[in-house]
């Protein structure tokens, strides 16, 4: 775990309750690893290769709003270690997402891979960039964690199952 997401996700009530509950020196043991911060080849890979990512920002109100945003493989870029960046679709043109990030640059993304029942939890602080026409999401990354695959029910796209089918029939 690096130890900038545990600085950002681990705050005194979340320690006071990883004590109560007994995990809090497993993982001031991992916070205090010193592992690599920025973003390198695996998380490249698992980032360029999500169809889907699951995006929450912070409104006025204080409230979580959680996005699901979709497209092609690799629609979410990886521009550098610390830096990526989607172009941002009309959908239901309601704008909350980048209206958030307007008010708070706060955003942090879900990405799973459930059939290999994989996640990678990525906390940046986001940019609206309007250009030609196109609007897109700059997130800086301030921190990331892989987290364990416990409890993730393996889900696979019409494309994996068609994969799947073809791979049997080969054998």
């Amino acid at each position: 775990m690096p130890k900038r997401y545990a600085e950002l996700a681990f705050t005194p009530d979340v320690q006071e309750q990883q004590e109560r509950h007994g995990s809090r020196a497993s993982y001031a043991r991992l916070a205090a690893r010193t592992e690599n911060e920025t973003l390198g080849p695996d998380e490249r890979a698992f980032i360029e290769s999500r169809d889907s990512f699951y995006m929450a920002t912070v409104s006025e109100t204080g409230w979580p709003y959680i996005q699901h945003r979709g497209g092609p493989k690799g629609f979410l870029k990886v521009i550098d270690e610390r830096t990526l960046a989607f172009a941002d679709l009309d959908g239901n043109k309601q704008y909350v997402s980048v209206g958030n990030m307007a008010g708070d640059e706060r955003t942090a993304l879900f990405l799973m891979d459930y059939p290999l029942q994989t996640r990678l939890k990525i906390l940046a602080r986001s940019s609206v960039v309007e250009r030609d026409g196109r609007r897109e999401v700059i997130l800086k990354v301030e921190g990331f964690d892989w987290n364990c695959p416990d409890h993730i029910t393996p889900r696979y796209t019409v494309e994996e199952i068609a994969q799947l089918g073809m791979a049997l029939t080969e054998e």
